[in-house]
């Protein structure tokens, strides 16, 4: 099969080129899915270059496994799954989630209507406000709907410490709306 153009080509023929290694499909799976899933890398990882370096560590993972894709699911779910783990792994090599203060029995509303308010844009800026443990769990749980134990298990932090950690981060971030950072940076 030939690919000609990345319109006329369909994921499912697009997967198929890509397990038998041809190289203008590997292409074109980069082009079509690397925009949206450096977004992601950018989301758990502060500076641009350490983005960069996962994203195609990460995409390099999704070629050499596109073999174990068995067609059930989303693709680019699978993609964004491979994707976020490589960015905790990046993230695990680095920096001690174990570090990070646990609290309990605190007592804070929790209605999450901070997503509905702002764009993508500002959300980024916020993010890249936060510590890098808030960060990463307000990602993983709000954005890509981990459960606390899943972040828990990912991270080797107690899920305790995986929610307190979430609602720090959502009181720092009505924090930084509050006193219009936000307009200051955005």
């Amino acid at each position: 099969m030939r690919i000609v153009k990345s319109y006329q080509v369909t994921e499912e023929e697009l997967i198929k080129a890509c397990k038998r290694q041809e190289r203008k499909a590997q292409k074109l799976l980069y082009e079509r899915y690397a925009p949206k899933m450096f977004g992601v890398c950018k989301r758990y990882l502060r500076h641009q270059e350490d983005a960069e370096d996962v994203l195609i560590e990460g995409l390099f993972k999704v070629m050499s496994k596109i073999d174990s894709f068995n067609g059930k699911g989303s693709f680019e779910g699978w993609i964004r799954r491979i994707i976020v783990n490589e960015c905790l792994m990046f993230l695990r090599k680095r920096h001690n989630f174990k570090l990070t203060v646990e609290i309990s029995n605190i007592d804070i509303k929790t209605e999450v209507t901070i997503l509905d308010e702002l764009a993508a844009k500002d959300i980024l800026v916020l993010l890249d406000k936060l510590p890098l443990g808030y960060r990463t769990i307000f990602n993983m749980y709000v954005l890509e709907g981990y459960k606390h134990r899943e972040i828990a298990e990912e991270l080797g932090i107690s899920i305790n410490t995986s929610k307190s950690q979430l609602i720090l981060a959502k009181k720092r971030m009505r924090a930084l709306i509050e006193s219009n950072e936000l307009g200051e940076v955005g």
